[in-house]
Protein backbone atom coordinates (compact mmCIF):
# COMPACT_ATOMS: atom_id res chain seq x y z
CA UNK A 1 0.00 0.00 0.00
CA UNK A 2 2.87 2.39 0.80
CA UNK A 3 4.46 1.69 -2.58
CA UNK A 4 1.16 2.31 -4.38
CA UNK A 5 0.59 5.58 -2.53
CA UNK A 6 4.15 6.68 -3.26
CA UNK A 7 3.71 5.89 -6.95
CA UNK A 8 0.39 7.73 -7.05
CA UNK A 9 1.92 10.76 -5.32
CA UNK A 10 4.82 10.97 -7.78
CA UNK A 11 2.36 10.69 -10.65
CA UNK A 12 -0.17 13.25 -9.43
CA UNK A 13 2.32 15.84 -8.22
CA UNK A 14 3.26 16.69 -11.80
CA UNK A 15 -0.32 17.42 -12.86
CA UNK A 16 -1.44 20.98 -13.29
CA UNK A 17 -4.02 22.06 -10.69
CA UNK A 18 -6.48 22.74 -13.52
CA UNK A 19 -6.12 19.13 -14.69
CA UNK A 20 -7.08 17.86 -11.25
CA UNK A 21 -10.11 20.12 -11.16
CA UNK A 22 -11.24 19.12 -14.64
CA UNK A 23 -10.77 15.43 -13.84
CA UNK A 24 -13.15 15.80 -10.89
CA UNK A 25 -15.57 17.76 -13.06
CA UNK A 26 -15.55 15.11 -15.79
CA UNK A 27 -16.31 12.37 -13.30
CA UNK A 28 -19.06 14.19 -11.41
CA UNK A 29 -20.72 16.30 -14.08
CA UNK A 30 -22.56 15.15 -17.20
CA UNK A 31 -23.78 18.10 -19.29
CA UNK A 32 -27.21 18.05 -20.83
CA UNK A 33 -27.38 16.84 -24.43
CA UNK A 34 -28.34 19.72 -26.74
CA UNK A 35 -31.16 19.32 -29.21
CA UNK A 36 -30.35 17.65 -32.53
CA UNK A 37 -31.34 20.36 -35.00
CA UNK A 38 -29.33 21.34 -38.07
CA UNK A 39 -27.62 24.66 -38.75
CA UNK A 40 -27.27 26.49 -42.07
CA UNK A 41 -24.03 25.97 -43.97
CA UNK A 42 -21.43 28.61 -44.67
CA UNK A 43 -20.69 29.42 -48.27
CA UNK A 44 -17.36 28.10 -49.47
CA UNK A 45 -15.35 27.69 -52.63
CA UNK A 46 -14.17 24.53 -54.35
CA UNK A 47 -14.12 20.86 -53.44
CA UNK A 48 -12.15 19.57 -50.45
CA UNK A 49 -8.81 18.19 -51.60
CA UNK A 50 -9.12 14.83 -49.90
CA UNK A 51 -5.76 13.58 -48.68
CA UNK A 52 -6.25 9.80 -48.61
CA UNK A 53 -3.12 8.06 -47.32
CA UNK A 54 -4.64 5.24 -45.25
CA UNK A 55 -5.79 1.88 -46.54
CA UNK A 56 -9.49 1.03 -46.40
CA UNK A 57 -10.66 -0.23 -43.02
CA UNK A 58 -14.27 -0.90 -44.06
CA UNK A 59 -14.14 -4.23 -45.89
CA UNK A 60 -17.88 -4.71 -46.33
CA UNK A 61 -21.21 -3.35 -45.14
CA UNK A 62 -20.48 -4.53 -41.59
CA UNK A 63 -16.87 -5.77 -41.69
CA UNK A 64 -13.99 -3.68 -40.36
CA UNK A 65 -10.23 -4.08 -40.01
CA UNK A 66 -8.53 -2.04 -37.29
CA UNK A 67 -5.17 -2.58 -35.62
CA UNK A 68 -4.67 -5.86 -37.46
CA UNK A 69 -7.96 -7.35 -36.20
CA UNK A 70 -11.01 -7.91 -38.44
CA UNK A 71 -14.47 -8.03 -36.88
CA UNK A 72 -18.12 -7.77 -37.91
CA UNK A 73 -20.48 -5.13 -36.57
CA UNK A 74 -23.41 -7.50 -36.27
CA UNK A 75 -25.77 -5.53 -34.05
CA UNK A 76 -26.23 -2.28 -32.11
CA UNK A 77 -24.44 -3.67 -29.05
CA UNK A 78 -21.23 -4.20 -31.00
CA UNK A 79 -20.45 -0.47 -31.02
CA UNK A 80 -19.59 -0.91 -27.33
CA UNK A 81 -19.09 -4.64 -27.11
CA UNK A 82 -17.57 -5.90 -23.88
CA UNK A 83 -14.37 -7.83 -24.48
CA UNK A 84 -13.35 -5.91 -27.60
CA UNK A 85 -10.34 -3.64 -27.11
CA UNK A 86 -11.31 -0.05 -26.39
CA UNK A 87 -8.89 1.28 -29.02
CA UNK A 88 -10.50 -1.00 -31.63
CA UNK A 89 -13.92 0.34 -30.68
CA UNK A 90 -12.60 3.90 -30.78
CA UNK A 91 -11.46 3.29 -34.37
CA UNK A 92 -14.92 2.01 -35.23
CA UNK A 93 -16.36 5.38 -34.17
CA UNK A 94 -13.71 7.51 -35.92
CA UNK A 95 -15.10 6.96 -39.45
CA UNK A 96 -11.59 7.21 -40.92
CA UNK A 97 -12.67 5.10 -43.88
CA UNK A 98 -14.66 8.03 -45.24
CA UNK A 99 -11.34 9.60 -46.21
CA UNK A 100 -9.23 6.51 -46.90
CA UNK A 101 -7.93 5.34 -50.25
CA UNK A 102 -10.58 4.75 -52.93
CA UNK A 103 -13.30 6.06 -50.63
CA UNK A 104 -15.46 6.91 -53.64
CA UNK A 105 -16.06 3.21 -54.33
CA UNK A 106 -17.56 2.78 -50.84
CA UNK A 107 -19.77 5.88 -50.73
CA UNK A 108 -23.04 3.95 -50.54
CA UNK A 109 -21.67 1.84 -47.68
CA UNK A 110 -20.57 5.04 -45.95
CA UNK A 111 -24.05 6.53 -46.27
CA UNK A 112 -25.57 3.43 -44.70
CA UNK A 113 -22.98 3.46 -41.91
CA UNK A 114 -23.72 7.08 -41.01
CA UNK A 115 -27.42 6.28 -40.79
CA UNK A 116 -26.63 3.26 -38.67
CA UNK A 117 -24.36 5.17 -36.29
CA UNK A 118 -27.02 7.82 -35.67
CA UNK A 119 -29.72 5.21 -35.04
CA UNK A 120 -27.62 2.95 -32.80
CA UNK A 121 -25.64 5.51 -30.76
CA UNK A 122 -28.03 7.78 -28.85
CA UNK A 123 -26.43 10.69 -27.05
CA UNK A 124 -24.44 10.69 -24.86
CA UNK A 125 -23.93 6.95 -24.34
CA UNK A 126 -20.97 4.74 -25.16
CA UNK A 127 -17.51 5.01 -26.64
CA UNK A 128 -18.68 7.03 -29.62
CA UNK A 129 -19.65 10.00 -27.47
CA UNK A 130 -16.35 10.27 -25.65
CA UNK A 131 -14.63 13.53 -26.66
CA UNK A 132 -11.72 12.08 -28.65
CA UNK A 133 -13.66 9.79 -31.03
CA UNK A 134 -16.33 12.49 -31.28
CA UNK A 135 -13.69 14.96 -32.43
CA UNK A 136 -12.25 12.67 -35.09
CA UNK A 137 -15.68 11.68 -36.36
CA UNK A 138 -16.81 15.32 -36.68
CA UNK A 139 -13.79 16.13 -38.84
CA UNK A 140 -14.15 12.99 -40.96
CA UNK A 141 -17.83 13.63 -41.65
CA UNK A 142 -17.18 17.25 -42.62
CA UNK A 143 -14.27 16.32 -44.90
CA UNK A 144 -16.48 13.73 -46.59
CA UNK A 145 -19.29 16.24 -47.06
CA UNK A 146 -16.88 18.84 -48.46
CA UNK A 147 -15.50 16.25 -50.88
CA UNK A 148 -18.83 16.34 -52.73
CA UNK A 149 -21.03 13.90 -50.81
CA UNK A 150 -24.54 15.18 -50.19
CA UNK A 151 -25.31 15.65 -46.48
CA UNK A 152 -28.81 14.66 -45.42
CA UNK A 153 -30.58 16.98 -42.98
CA UNK A 154 -30.67 14.24 -40.35
CA UNK A 155 -26.90 13.90 -40.64
CA UNK A 156 -26.37 17.65 -40.28
CA UNK A 157 -28.64 17.67 -37.24
CA UNK A 158 -26.63 14.85 -35.66
CA UNK A 159 -23.37 16.56 -36.55
CA UNK A 160 -24.48 19.80 -34.90
CA UNK A 161 -25.54 17.87 -31.82
CA UNK A 162 -22.15 16.18 -31.62
CA UNK A 163 -20.38 19.54 -31.81
CA UNK A 164 -22.62 21.04 -29.16
CA UNK A 165 -21.83 18.09 -26.90
CA UNK A 166 -18.09 18.32 -27.59
CA UNK A 167 -18.05 22.02 -26.72
CA UNK A 168 -19.21 21.03 -23.24
CA UNK A 169 -16.71 18.13 -22.89
CA UNK A 170 -13.37 19.54 -24.05
CA UNK A 171 -10.55 17.43 -22.62
CA UNK A 172 -8.93 20.03 -20.40
CA UNK A 173 -8.15 17.22 -17.96
CA UNK A 174 -5.93 15.43 -20.51
CA UNK A 175 -4.62 18.31 -22.66
CA UNK A 176 -1.97 17.46 -25.29
CA UNK A 177 -3.02 15.74 -28.50
CA UNK A 178 -6.52 15.05 -27.15
CA UNK A 179 -7.32 18.72 -26.62
CA UNK A 180 -5.73 19.48 -30.00
CA UNK A 181 -8.15 17.05 -31.68
CA UNK A 182 -11.07 18.72 -29.86
CA UNK A 183 -10.04 22.16 -31.11
CA UNK A 184 -9.57 20.95 -34.67
CA UNK A 185 -13.15 19.62 -34.61
CA UNK A 186 -14.53 22.91 -33.26
CA UNK A 187 -12.74 24.84 -36.01
CA UNK A 188 -13.95 22.51 -38.76
CA UNK A 189 -17.52 22.74 -37.49
CA UNK A 190 -17.31 26.49 -36.99
CA UNK A 191 -16.14 26.95 -40.56
CA UNK A 192 -18.63 24.46 -42.04
CA UNK A 193 -21.74 25.85 -40.36
CA UNK A 194 -22.79 29.48 -40.13
CA UNK A 195 -24.61 31.51 -37.51
CA UNK A 196 -23.97 32.69 -33.98
CA UNK A 197 -23.36 29.21 -32.60
CA UNK A 198 -20.87 28.32 -35.34
CA UNK A 199 -19.03 31.60 -34.83
CA UNK A 200 -18.68 30.75 -31.14
CA UNK A 201 -17.18 27.34 -31.95
CA UNK A 202 -14.80 28.91 -34.44
CA UNK A 203 -13.70 31.68 -32.07
CA UNK A 204 -13.14 29.26 -29.18
CA UNK A 205 -11.24 26.80 -31.37
CA UNK A 206 -9.01 29.48 -32.90
CA UNK A 207 -8.28 31.16 -29.56
CA UNK A 208 -7.23 27.90 -27.91
CA UNK A 209 -5.40 26.71 -31.03
CA UNK A 210 -3.08 29.71 -30.86
CA UNK A 211 -2.29 28.85 -27.24
CA UNK A 212 -1.78 25.15 -27.95
CA UNK A 213 0.50 25.78 -30.93
CA UNK A 214 2.77 27.80 -28.67
CA UNK A 215 2.65 25.07 -26.02
CA UNK A 216 2.74 21.89 -28.10
CA UNK A 217 5.12 22.78 -30.95
CA UNK A 218 8.63 23.11 -29.56
CA UNK A 219 11.09 25.68 -30.96
CA UNK A 220 12.94 22.92 -32.85
CA UNK A 221 9.65 21.84 -34.48
CA UNK A 222 9.02 18.71 -32.42
CA UNK A 223 5.67 17.90 -30.85
CA UNK A 224 6.06 18.18 -27.10
CA UNK A 225 4.89 14.64 -26.34
CA UNK A 226 8.12 13.49 -28.07
CA UNK A 227 6.58 10.63 -30.03
CA UNK A 228 7.46 10.63 -33.76
CA UNK A 229 4.09 8.99 -34.43
CA UNK A 230 2.07 11.66 -32.64
CA UNK A 231 4.25 14.31 -34.24
CA UNK A 232 3.05 13.05 -37.63
CA UNK A 233 -0.59 13.02 -36.45
CA UNK A 234 -0.41 16.63 -35.25
CA UNK A 235 1.38 17.71 -38.44
CA UNK A 236 -1.43 16.25 -40.53
CA UNK A 237 -3.93 18.06 -38.29
CA UNK A 238 -2.17 21.33 -39.08
CA UNK A 239 -2.11 20.59 -42.80
CA UNK A 240 -5.84 19.83 -42.64
CA UNK A 241 -6.44 23.19 -40.96
CA UNK A 242 -4.33 24.92 -43.60
CA UNK A 243 -6.36 23.11 -46.26
CA UNK A 244 -9.59 24.23 -44.57
CA UNK A 245 -8.68 27.90 -44.58
CA UNK A 246 -8.07 27.71 -48.32
CA UNK A 247 -11.69 26.60 -48.74
CA UNK A 248 -12.99 29.20 -46.27
CA UNK A 249 -10.81 32.30 -46.76
CA UNK A 250 -10.88 34.61 -43.78
CA UNK A 251 -11.83 32.06 -41.10
CA UNK A 252 -8.37 32.51 -39.55
CA UNK A 253 -6.98 35.86 -38.54
CA UNK A 254 -3.76 36.91 -40.30
CA UNK A 255 -1.89 36.42 -37.02
CA UNK A 256 -3.19 32.86 -36.52
CA UNK A 257 -2.54 31.97 -40.15
CA UNK A 258 1.05 33.18 -39.77
CA UNK A 259 1.46 31.10 -36.60
CA UNK A 260 -0.05 28.06 -38.31
CA UNK A 261 2.26 28.40 -41.30
CA UNK A 262 5.35 28.71 -39.07
CA UNK A 263 4.34 25.64 -37.04
CA UNK A 264 3.83 23.57 -40.19
CA UNK A 265 7.22 24.52 -41.58
CA UNK A 266 9.10 23.74 -38.36
CA UNK A 267 7.26 20.44 -37.84
CA UNK A 268 8.07 19.40 -41.42
CA UNK A 269 11.76 20.05 -40.78
CA UNK A 270 11.65 17.95 -37.61
CA UNK A 271 9.90 15.11 -39.46
CA UNK A 272 12.58 15.27 -42.15
CA UNK A 273 15.29 14.77 -39.55
CA UNK A 274 13.52 12.03 -37.56
CA UNK A 275 13.23 9.38 -40.26
CA UNK A 276 15.40 6.39 -41.04
CA UNK A 277 16.88 6.00 -44.53
CA UNK A 278 13.89 3.74 -45.29
CA UNK A 279 11.65 6.79 -44.93
CA UNK A 280 9.85 5.76 -41.73
CA UNK A 281 9.98 6.96 -38.15
CA UNK A 282 12.16 5.60 -35.33
CA UNK A 283 10.37 4.05 -32.36
CA UNK A 284 10.76 6.36 -29.38
CA UNK A 285 7.88 6.55 -26.90
CA UNK A 286 4.56 5.32 -28.30
CA UNK A 287 5.26 4.77 -31.98
CA UNK A 288 4.24 2.29 -34.67
CA UNK A 289 3.69 2.19 -38.39
CA UNK A 290 0.24 2.38 -39.94
CA UNK A 291 -1.34 4.89 -37.54
CA UNK A 292 -0.02 8.19 -38.88
CA UNK A 293 0.99 9.17 -42.39
CA UNK A 294 4.61 8.53 -43.38
CA UNK A 295 6.91 11.56 -43.62
CA UNK A 296 6.95 11.41 -47.43
CA UNK A 297 3.14 11.33 -47.51
CA UNK A 298 2.97 14.41 -45.30
CA UNK A 299 5.41 16.15 -47.61
CA UNK A 300 3.26 15.22 -50.59
CA UNK A 301 0.21 16.65 -48.82
CA UNK A 302 2.07 19.87 -47.97
CA UNK A 303 3.23 20.34 -51.54
CA UNK A 304 -0.31 19.74 -52.82
CA UNK A 305 -1.30 22.77 -50.72
CA UNK A 306 1.34 24.85 -52.55
CA UNK A 307 3.64 24.96 -49.54
CA UNK A 308 7.31 25.05 -50.57
CA UNK A 309 9.22 21.72 -50.49
CA UNK A 310 11.12 21.08 -47.28
CA UNK A 311 14.89 20.66 -47.47
CA UNK A 312 15.92 17.21 -46.25
CA UNK A 313 18.54 16.57 -43.59
CA UNK A 314 22.03 17.33 -44.91
CA UNK A 315 23.75 14.59 -42.88
CA UNK A 316 26.30 14.90 -40.10
CA UNK A 317 25.01 15.70 -36.60
CA UNK A 318 21.56 17.20 -36.12
CA UNK A 319 20.72 18.05 -32.53
CA UNK A 320 17.04 18.67 -31.90
CA UNK A 321 17.83 20.35 -28.64
CA UNK A 322 14.33 21.23 -27.49
CA UNK A 323 13.04 17.72 -28.15
CA UNK A 324 16.15 15.93 -26.91
CA UNK A 325 16.91 13.78 -29.95
CA UNK A 326 20.10 13.45 -31.95
CA UNK A 327 20.51 12.22 -35.50
CA UNK A 328 24.06 11.18 -36.37
CA UNK A 329 24.71 10.37 -40.02
CA UNK A 330 28.26 9.02 -40.39
CA UNK A 331 29.35 7.22 -43.56
CA UNK A 332 27.03 4.21 -44.03
CA UNK A 333 25.38 4.62 -40.61
CA UNK A 334 22.40 6.64 -39.45
CA UNK A 335 21.73 6.68 -35.71
CA UNK A 336 19.01 8.25 -33.60
CA UNK A 337 19.87 8.87 -29.95
CA UNK A 338 17.40 9.63 -27.17
CA UNK A 339 18.79 12.15 -24.69
CA UNK A 340 15.29 13.50 -24.00
CA UNK A 341 12.96 13.79 -21.06
CA UNK A 342 10.05 11.36 -21.18
CA UNK A 343 7.77 14.22 -22.29
CA UNK A 344 5.86 17.07 -20.66
CA UNK A 345 5.76 16.49 -16.93
CA UNK A 346 1.99 16.94 -16.78
CA UNK A 347 1.17 14.67 -19.76
CA UNK A 348 3.60 11.73 -20.13
CA UNK A 349 0.92 9.20 -21.12
CA UNK A 350 2.68 8.16 -24.34
CA UNK A 351 6.13 7.97 -22.77
CA UNK A 352 8.35 4.88 -22.65
CA UNK A 353 11.24 4.25 -20.27
CA UNK A 354 13.69 4.63 -23.16
CA UNK A 355 16.13 7.26 -21.89
CA UNK A 356 19.57 6.92 -23.56
CA UNK A 357 18.26 4.36 -26.04
CA UNK A 358 19.20 4.50 -29.71
CA UNK A 359 18.33 3.08 -33.10
CA UNK A 360 20.80 2.36 -35.89
CA UNK A 361 20.50 1.85 -39.63
CA UNK A 362 23.42 0.59 -41.73
CA UNK A 363 23.47 0.78 -45.53
CA UNK A 364 19.89 2.04 -45.36
CA UNK A 365 18.64 -0.98 -43.39
CA UNK A 366 17.45 -1.01 -39.79
CA UNK A 367 19.76 -3.01 -37.55
CA UNK A 368 19.15 -2.00 -33.90
CA UNK A 369 15.56 -1.07 -33.14
CA UNK A 370 13.46 -0.23 -30.11
CA UNK A 371 10.61 -2.63 -29.46
CA UNK A 372 7.67 -0.61 -30.80
CA UNK A 373 4.02 -0.56 -29.70
CA UNK A 374 1.47 -3.28 -30.37
CA UNK A 375 -1.39 -2.28 -28.06
CA UNK A 376 -2.79 0.35 -25.68
CA UNK A 377 -4.05 -1.90 -22.89
CA UNK A 378 -3.03 -2.06 -19.25
CA UNK A 379 -1.74 -5.64 -19.28
CA UNK A 380 1.73 -7.15 -19.15
CA UNK A 381 2.33 -6.61 -22.87
CA UNK A 382 1.77 -2.88 -22.53
CA UNK A 383 3.97 -2.76 -19.44
CA UNK A 384 6.79 -4.61 -21.21
CA UNK A 385 6.63 -2.48 -24.35
CA UNK A 386 6.86 0.71 -22.31
CA UNK A 387 9.63 -0.73 -20.17
CA UNK A 388 13.38 -0.19 -20.41
CA UNK A 389 14.17 -3.80 -21.37
CA UNK A 390 12.24 -3.37 -24.64
CA UNK A 391 14.66 -0.62 -25.71
CA UNK A 392 18.34 -0.34 -26.57
CA UNK A 393 19.48 0.98 -23.22
CA UNK A 394 20.32 -0.21 -19.68
CA UNK A 395 17.96 -1.62 -17.04
CA UNK A 396 19.26 -1.62 -13.46
CA UNK A 397 18.02 -4.15 -10.89
CA UNK A 398 15.45 -5.29 -13.46
CA UNK A 399 13.67 -1.96 -13.07
CA UNK A 400 12.65 0.76 -15.52
CA UNK A 401 14.47 4.05 -15.88
CA UNK A 402 11.10 5.79 -15.40
CA UNK A 403 8.24 4.30 -13.40
CA UNK A 404 5.69 3.17 -15.97
CA UNK A 405 2.35 1.89 -14.70
CA UNK A 406 -1.33 1.41 -15.58
CA UNK A 407 -0.93 1.79 -19.34
CA UNK A 408 -0.50 5.57 -19.51
CA UNK A 409 0.90 6.61 -16.13
CA UNK A 410 4.42 7.64 -15.13
CA UNK A 411 5.51 8.24 -11.54
CA UNK A 412 9.18 9.09 -10.96
CA UNK A 413 10.90 9.73 -14.26
CA UNK A 414 14.40 10.04 -15.69
CA UNK A 415 15.96 13.39 -16.48
CA UNK A 416 19.03 13.49 -18.76
CA UNK A 417 22.13 15.51 -17.87
CA UNK A 418 25.74 16.17 -18.83
CA UNK A 419 25.16 15.95 -22.58
CA UNK A 420 28.37 16.36 -24.58
CA UNK A 421 28.55 16.32 -28.40
CA UNK A 422 31.95 16.47 -30.09
CA UNK A 423 33.06 16.16 -33.70
CA UNK A 424 36.73 16.25 -34.64
CA UNK A 425 38.85 14.70 -37.38
CA UNK A 426 36.06 12.37 -38.53
CA UNK A 427 35.31 11.18 -35.00
CA UNK A 428 31.87 11.85 -33.50
CA UNK A 429 31.40 11.39 -29.76
CA UNK A 430 28.19 11.73 -27.79
CA UNK A 431 27.86 11.18 -24.05
CA UNK A 432 25.02 11.68 -21.60
CA UNK A 433 23.72 10.52 -18.21
CA UNK A 434 20.35 10.26 -16.48
CA UNK A 435 19.10 10.07 -12.90
CA UNK A 436 16.12 7.75 -13.37
CA UNK A 437 17.52 5.10 -11.02
CA UNK A 438 18.33 7.47 -8.17
CA UNK A 439 15.17 6.19 -6.45
CA UNK A 440 16.84 2.78 -6.00
CA UNK A 441 19.02 1.79 -3.09
CA UNK A 442 22.58 2.84 -3.90
CA UNK A 443 21.31 5.74 -6.05
CA UNK A 444 22.90 4.54 -9.30
CA UNK A 445 23.35 6.90 -12.26
CA UNK A 446 23.61 5.57 -15.80
CA UNK A 447 26.24 7.11 -18.10
CA UNK A 448 26.41 6.17 -21.78
CA UNK A 449 28.72 7.13 -24.61
CA UNK A 450 28.54 6.60 -28.38
CA UNK A 451 31.65 6.95 -30.54
CA UNK A 452 31.37 6.95 -34.33
CA UNK A 453 34.55 6.52 -36.32
CA UNK A 454 35.60 4.92 -39.61
CA UNK A 455 32.84 2.28 -40.14
CA UNK A 456 32.60 1.60 -36.45
CA UNK A 457 30.39 2.46 -33.51
CA UNK A 458 31.42 1.92 -29.89
CA UNK A 459 28.70 2.00 -27.22
CA UNK A 460 30.03 2.23 -23.67
CA UNK A 461 27.95 2.10 -20.50
CA UNK A 462 28.98 2.69 -16.91
CA UNK A 463 27.09 2.90 -13.65
CA UNK A 464 28.07 5.19 -10.81
CA UNK A 465 26.64 4.06 -7.49
CA UNK A 466 25.69 0.70 -6.00
CA UNK A 467 23.38 -1.77 -7.75
CA UNK A 468 22.56 -5.49 -7.78
CA UNK A 469 22.40 -6.05 -11.55
CA UNK A 470 22.58 -4.00 -14.72
CA UNK A 471 21.90 -5.18 -18.28
CA UNK A 472 22.31 -3.42 -21.59
CA UNK A 473 19.93 -4.48 -24.36
CA UNK A 474 20.65 -4.42 -28.09
CA UNK A 475 17.48 -5.40 -29.99
CA UNK A 476 17.92 -6.53 -33.59
CA UNK A 477 15.47 -5.95 -36.40
CA UNK A 478 13.73 -9.25 -37.34
CA UNK A 479 15.34 -9.18 -40.81
CA UNK A 480 18.85 -9.35 -39.34
CA UNK A 481 20.53 -12.76 -39.19
CA UNK A 482 22.88 -13.26 -36.22
CA UNK A 483 25.33 -16.05 -35.39
CA UNK A 484 28.06 -16.50 -32.82
CA UNK A 485 31.55 -15.88 -34.18
CA UNK A 486 33.65 -16.73 -31.15
CA UNK A 487 33.64 -15.90 -27.45
CA UNK A 488 32.08 -12.45 -27.04
CA UNK A 489 31.81 -11.93 -30.79
CA UNK A 490 28.75 -12.06 -33.05
CA UNK A 491 28.29 -11.81 -36.78
CA UNK A 492 25.29 -10.08 -38.34
CA UNK A 493 24.14 -10.45 -41.92
CA UNK A 494 21.91 -7.73 -43.34
CA UNK A 495 19.11 -8.46 -45.83
CA UNK A 496 21.19 -7.05 -48.70
CA UNK A 497 24.19 -9.19 -47.74
CA UNK A 498 26.42 -6.76 -45.84
CA UNK A 499 28.14 -8.14 -42.74
CA UNK A 500 28.47 -6.53 -39.34
CA UNK A 501 30.61 -7.68 -36.44
CA UNK A 502 29.68 -7.10 -32.80
CA UNK A 503 32.49 -7.47 -30.30
CA UNK A 504 31.55 -7.35 -26.61
CA UNK A 505 34.80 -6.07 -25.15
CA UNK A 506 33.46 -5.66 -21.64
CA UNK A 507 30.42 -7.41 -20.22
CA UNK A 508 28.86 -10.86 -20.31
CA UNK A 509 26.67 -11.27 -23.41
CA UNK A 510 23.94 -13.76 -24.21
CA UNK A 511 21.56 -13.99 -27.16
CA UNK A 512 17.88 -13.90 -26.16
CA UNK A 513 14.56 -14.26 -27.93
CA UNK A 514 12.63 -11.04 -28.23
CA UNK A 515 9.95 -9.48 -30.40
CA UNK A 516 9.47 -6.38 -32.50
CA UNK A 517 6.09 -4.61 -32.75
CA UNK A 518 6.10 -2.52 -35.93
CA UNK A 519 2.31 -2.09 -35.94
CA UNK A 520 -0.59 -2.31 -33.52
CA UNK A 521 -1.70 -5.92 -33.36
CA UNK A 522 1.55 -7.25 -34.83
CA UNK A 523 4.51 -8.78 -32.95
CA UNK A 524 7.38 -10.33 -34.90
CA UNK A 525 9.98 -12.69 -33.44
CA UNK A 526 13.43 -11.14 -33.17
CA UNK A 527 16.71 -11.54 -31.29
CA UNK A 528 18.33 -9.42 -28.62
CA UNK A 529 21.83 -9.26 -27.16
CA UNK A 530 21.56 -8.90 -23.40
CA UNK A 531 24.84 -7.77 -21.87
CA UNK A 532 25.41 -7.93 -18.13
CA UNK A 533 27.66 -5.08 -17.03
CA UNK A 534 30.95 -6.12 -15.42
CA UNK A 535 32.64 -3.93 -12.82
CA UNK A 536 29.95 -1.29 -13.34
CA UNK A 537 30.47 -1.08 -17.08
CA UNK A 538 30.20 -2.56 -20.58
CA UNK A 539 31.74 -1.80 -23.95
CA UNK A 540 30.37 -2.96 -27.31
CA UNK A 541 32.16 -2.42 -30.62
CA UNK A 542 30.05 -2.58 -33.78
CA UNK A 543 32.02 -2.70 -37.03
CA UNK A 544 31.03 -3.12 -40.67
CA UNK A 545 32.55 -3.31 -44.10
CA UNK A 546 31.42 -2.03 -47.48
CA UNK A 547 32.15 -5.49 -48.90
CA UNK A 548 29.53 -8.26 -48.69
Amino acid sequence: MINKLTRLFHTARHLRPSQVGWRIWHRLHTPSVPAADALPLREWGGIWSCYAYADASMLGESDFLFLGVQRRLAGPGDWNRHGWEKLWLYNLHYFDDLNARAWESRSESHRALIDRWIAENPAPLGNGWEPYPTSLRIVNWIKWFLAGNHAEQAWLASLAQQVRWLERRLEYHLLGNHLFANLKALIFAGAYFQGEEAERWLALGCRLLAQELEEQVLPDGGHFELSPMYHAIILQDLLDLYNLQRKYPGVFSPELLKTLDAAIQSMRRWAGVMQHPDGDIPFFNDAAFGIAARPAQLEEYACSLDLPPEVQSAGGITHLGDSGYLRVEHRESTAFIDVARVGPDYIPGHAHADTLSFELSLFGQRVFVNGGTSEYGTDEIRQYERGTAAHNTVAINGDNSSEMWDGFRVARRAYPSDLVIEEQDGLVTVSCAHDGYMRLKGKPIHHRGWQFSNRELIVEDRIRGAFQSANAYFHLHPAIDISANNLGSWKLRLPEGQQVCIQVEKGDAELKQSYYAPEFGKRLESRCLKIALEHSGSRVRIGWSVEN
